[in-house]
């Protein structure tokens, strides 16, 4: 049967029909959506709190506990995190793969609800939630500045007209305001003022309470008119307050303004934001998980210009930071390797056949099977990503290979002297299974990657469909319209007019087999070398998990002295800022200090570095990260921790470097005594760097002791105790001012001029009905000492937890790294009571290791199944498998010479070069059969015929595979990382495969034969 008879003889149908495949493909292509990767994001969501003035303690008591035990009871809920700092608490939610991020976001809302009423009652705002995952990068970063505006007029302008514009947008999960001087109206209390007017700070609270209201009044509905009733009863601007009158003293009032000072200032002193040394507001704006990352930038670029019409000619907005630049850049570099690939490839063909209409023929195959497609891709809901562009360059060697196999055998007919339709016929006929034993091994070496599971195998998801959709196409394209094409364009060309450098080749490969074939021995234990090689190369090489990606964006994360203040930390800072910009690499740099939702604690700041283009420096992301660290790290006090942002973001929870891992312990106590001591143990470590926890347990704290006999004797409860320090010192929100647009708090503090240190304490006056002059120094109750006390409160689950990070030094793989820290564990002796836990992606890393070498295994089953059943052989798959060790070697050799990890992309290219070499043995082997059953000759005979008659249709396709991945391997470009390792693997794997198999397949072939002889032989011989 030949299943390209039809298509020979109908020339119209079949170029019809693959004038629809190009047109579907073209229609898709207009539709497919761009970005870095494949969609592999978990579902997050991210729950924040507020509660200014509460300890570390006191939000993880009354604030994280209650919403962690409704929390951790929802379903398809993997992990649970929590970082409790001074007035905020954050927890991470991270759900399986497979759950709805909105169905999740509903069980969220349900488990906020449920745990309220076990919440504080004087919440300023209940617990909010964003469906955002808190360790990716922001998609777009904005800097906004006015030489004219105060900060709290900018950054109302900001919130009212540009962060709200922008949280409405499809796609975006979460903007936030750094350096955020939200406008407040300050009350600044005078605590001896007070005394001295027999008032406290709790009565100017209560009194501040009650002077400024927003409630209903009712109205009047007479017989003919009806009135709303409303009155002055809000104040709105601190005039009004300083105004006001709060008591009255021998007949005389008493105003605010006396007693306190009154402005308009921002809500939260200590944040502050910069654009290198300039004051600003920075807005970040962070995508959904699973969002298309160009799809919603375009979509916030398309709405700013009318924003920006409608803001004060006064402000700038400047996109600072944009990582859709990266995106389309590589995107764009992986676009044109592979518009290189397919002119290499093209030009390959043209070498082998020197004949234009034969070159035309199968080059033809290339923009069908590659633009068919994108037709199934668009259909499949898959993106145009590094990844699904990657997939496709390496097919455009794929795709040809069958044609190149059909027009090669069919040319060897025109030889004979058939006419061009009959040889079409003849030559399509003897070939059709080939083809179809090469489609089908071929697809089912890509079915383990079809059925990966968890981050790996999303990522590889879509990779595997467009190669297997290609194959596909190119298969049918390769059996409908090159036979026909052939039997048109081809002409008949006797064997006797050809002559030239291949016949020289094929009798110099004759004479080379020859002397192979009479030592046969020696062959095989050349074959078996390289399997030993290969184990060997595969144990030795370093491991890794996904390159590193050089985006020309750094995050940095600086850490001071736990005990640091705000204005000392603020200056430190900015030292490390005006090192970093200096740097010639570095174009601009943003700089956050200030605890809120990001940023957990006071002692820590945070850096966007944005580099030059990847064109115009010469050091890497990485190399530039390292310099800056080192320049940085002679100012005193403070580190800086740095690492190149990646496209992919598995981590659920930022931290100071690229990689993490937490130790956890039902015992807080174990974590103290514990996490500094493997830290100091690993920082010693030569393949270790930027070693870091996020361990705050050295604050300073000023620890009241109540004498409660003595403060019972005048009346005093902790309750008031609790009260009066925070209306002094915790920036209490105490009343609220409603507009149109927005609410501004009023706030309620100490003088700060007075309440900078711990002798404040000595002016703060408590309320008491039985003292004579109606209050009491609270030094007079309770007895002050300075402690130490965590900053942070990090938990994993429910159980206390330390994250400690690290970066690689240089040189150093991930699988050193991560088998040092689990060496320096056990040299240090770490209990069993504290769990050490790797996350994000050395947890991914830890995963994809297990499953490697289950992957390259499970692709050699199915290839043996699948081959064992088409040539109803045990026997023959594995003489074709037995080329798999030599393309192994190669690959891992290539990457060892390069320097390169065995990484996640380098195991899919050596899973693909199994694939690919593979087909010289088919080739050889369908040939080899044909002839022993057709005309009668040996083993050897048939072999050696096989191999000289397939010399050709073996190195056009070989050639063809490896030109199409020799633009990855040597690409410079935006991305390159990614793409090189799955070039140096094929490119490698296929040349030292090229060179053994063609001689160690046949003497394989013949060794088996002998065996099934001699089995057959035996089987004869014994009785029935």
């Amino acid at each position: 049967m030949n299943p390209s008879r039809p298509f020979i003889l109908r020339p119209v149908a079949t170029t019809l029909l693959m004038v629809a495949v190009l047109l579907s493909g073209l229609v898709g292509a207009l539709w497919l959506p761009v970005s870095a990767l494949p969609s592999v994001d978990y579902p997050i969501i991210q729950v924040t709190t507020l509660y200014p003035g509460a300890s570390p303690d006191v939000m993880t008591t009354a604030v994280t506990a209650p919403l962690e035990r409704e929390l951790g009871q929802m379903a398809g809920l993997d992990e649970m995190a929590s970082r409790t700092s001074a007035g905020s608490s954050v927890i991470t939610l991270r759900f399986g793969l497979d759950l709805d991020l909105d169905v999740a976001g509903q069980e969220v809302q349900a488990a906020i609800n449920a745990a309220r009423s076990s919440l504080p009652s004087d919440l300023p705002t209940p617990p909010t939630y964003a469906k955002v995952n808190p360790a990716d990068f922001p998609i777009l970063t904005f800097a906004i500045t006015s030489p004219t505006l105060t900060e709290t007029q900018l950054y109302d302008l900001v919130d009212t007209r540009l962060a709200r514009r922008i949280s409405q947008i499809s796609g975006v999960g979460l903007v936030q305001i750094a350096g955020g001087q939200r406008k407040a109206i300050r009350v600044g209390a005078n605590l001896n003022a007070l005394a001295a007017y027999g008032l406290n700070i709790d009565d100017l609270r209560t009194t501040l309470s009650n002077l400024n209201a927003n409630t209903p009044k009712g109205s009047f509905d007479g017989p003919a008119r009806a009135y709303t009733i409303d009155s002055n009863d809000q104040m709105k601007s601190a005039e009004e307050y300083r105004a006001s009158v709060i008591a009255y003293r021998d007949g005389a009032p008493v105003r605010l303004a006396d007693v306190a000072t009154v402005v308009e200032a921002s809500e939260n002193r200590a944040l502050a934001a910069t654009t290198g040394r300039d004051p600003a507001i920075i807005l970040t704006v962070q995508r959904q998980p699973g969002a298309n990352v160009i799809a919603v930038a375009d979509r916030i670029k398309a709405l700013m210009p009318a924003i920006e019409a409608g803001m004060p000619q006064s402000v700038s907005v400047t996109l600072v930071t944009d990582r859709t630049t990266s995106i389309r850049a590589s995107v764009r570099d992986v676009g044109f390797e592979l518009a290189l690939a397919v002119a290499l490839v093209v030009l390959v063909i043209f070498l082998f056949l020197r004949n234009l209409p034969a070159t035309l023929i199968p080059s033809l195959s290339i923009p069908l099977s590659l633009v068919g497609a994108l037709g199934v891709m668009y259909l499949w809901g898959m993106s145009i990503d590094n990844l699904s562009l990657m997939a496709l360059t390496i097919a455009t060697g794929f795709v040809v290979d069958d044609a190149i196999v059909v027009i090669e055998n069919i040319a060897r007919y025109l030889e004979k002297g058939l006419s061009p339709l009959e040889a079409a016929l003849q030559g399509s006929a003897q070939i059709g299974f080939t083809i179809i034993s090469l489609t089908v091994s071929l697809i089912a070496v890509l079915i383990p990657l079809l059925f990966m599971g968890d981050v790996v195998g999303r990522l590889f998801h879509e990779f595997a469909i467009t190669l297997a959709v290609t194959i596909v196409i190119s298969a049918v394209v390769s059996l409908t319209l090159v036979p026909m094409l052939c039997a048109r364009l081809l002409k008949t060309a006797p064997q006797e007019h050809r002559a030239g450098a291949f016949d020289r080749m094929t009798a110099l490969y004759a004479r080379l087999l020859d002397g192979v074939l009479a030592h046969q021995k020696l062959t095989l234990v050349v074959a078996l070398a390289t399997v030993a090689a290969t184990v060997w190369l595969t144990v030795a090489i370093p491991k890794g998990f996904f390159p590193v990606q050089d985006t020309g964006i750094l995050q940095g994360v600086t850490q001071a002295d736990q005990s640091v203040s705000f204005r000392a930390m603020l200056a430190r800072q900015q030292q490390v800022v005006d090192v970093v910009r200096a740097d010639p690499d570095v174009v601009s740099v943003l700089s956050f200090i200030g605890a809120d939702g990001s940023n957990a604690t006071l002692n820590t700041g945070r850096l966007i570095i944005n580099l030059r283009p990847k064109d115009e420096r010469s050091a890497s992301a990485t190399a530039i990260g390292n310099r800056l660290r080192q320049a940085t790290a002679d100012i005193p006090g403070i580190a800086l921790f740095t690492q190149p942002v990646q496209d992919l973001a598995i981590d659920a929870n930022p931290g100071a470097a690229q990689y993490q891992f937490v130790l956890d312990s039902p015992d807080a106590a174990d974590l103290e005594h514990w996490a500094p001591r493997l830290v100091a143990a690993l920082k010693q470590s030569p393949v270790l760097a930027d070693v870091s926890s996020d361990q705050a347990a050295s604050g300073l704290a000023a620890y009241l002791t109540i004498d409660r006999a003595t403060a019972a004797r005048f009346g005093i409860t902790p309750a008031t105790i609790d009260n009066a320090l925070y209306d002094a010192f915790g920036q209490r929100i105490v009343s609220t001012i409603f507009t149109q647009a927005n609410q501004y708090r009023v706030i309620l503090e100490a003088d700060p001029d007075l309440a900078d240190n711990l002798a404040a304490l000595d002016s703060v006056y408590l309320p008491s009905s039985l003292s004579s002059t109606g209050q009491v120094r609270l030094t007079s109750v309770v007895q002050v000492e300075e402690r130490q006390a965590p900053l942070l409160v990090s938990h994993l689950g429910q159980f206390p937890a330390v994250t400690v990070s690290f970066n690689l030094a240089p040189g150093a793989s991930l699988g050193a790294a991560v088998a040092a820290v689990e060496d320096v564990a056990r040299q240090v002796g770490l209990p069993e009571s504290v769990g050490l836990h790797f996350e994000g992606a050395a947890a991914a890393f830890r995963s994809a290791l297990s499953n490697e070498l289950i992957l390259v295994i499970a692709a050699v089953v199915a290839m043996y199944i699948v081959l064992g059943v088409l040539y109803e052989s045990f026997i023959h798959p594995v003489t074709i498998l037995s080329t798999l060790p030599s393309a192994g070697m190669g690959a891992l050799m290539a990457l060892w010479l390069a320097g390169r990890e065995l990484d996640i992309v380098a195991v899919i290219g050596i899973v693909l070069l199994i694939g690919i070499v593979k087909k010289n043995a088919i080739m050889m082997i369908d040939f080899a059969l044909d002839a022993e059953r057709r005309e009668g000759k040996s083993p050897v005979a048939a072999i050696r015929q096989a191999c000289l008659l397939r010399l050709r249709p073996i190195l056009m396709t070989t050639f063809a595979a490896l030109f199409a991945a020799l633009p990855m391997m040597l690409g410079s470009g935006v991305g390159s990382e990614l793409r090189q390792p799955l070039g140096l693997a094929i490119v490698g794997g296929l040349i030292v495969s090229q060179i053994l198999t063609l001689f160690t397949t046949p003497v394989i072939y013949l060794a088996f034969a002998r065996l099934s002889r001699a089995l057959g032989r035996q089987a004869a011989t014994d009785p029935a």
